[in-house]
């Protein structure tokens, strides 16, 4: 049998807790480190790089689902 999971993280942007898909959810890189962005402060961003004439970030459609354990 096998499970799925969800990892947990605060958003480096707002600082809020969101579950997320650790292999596909956007991120950052802070001091080397790879922080997670939650998907309210992609729709923020996009519209501050809309605003700049810069593309969006476009999430993977499962970047904040479940997934598999065996794709971990």
């Amino acid at each position: 049998m096998s499970g799925y999971v969800i990892a947990y993280a605060p958003c480096a942007n707002c600082g809020v807790s969101f579950g997320c898909n650790p292999n596909k959810v956007p991120s950052v890189r802070i001091d080397g480190v790879r922080e997670p962005i939650c998907l309210v402060c992609i729709g923020l961003l996009n519209a501050e790089r809309r605003d700049m004439g810069l593309l969006p970030f476009v999430p993977e459609p499962d970047a904040y689902e479940p997934l598999p354990e065996s794709e971990l």
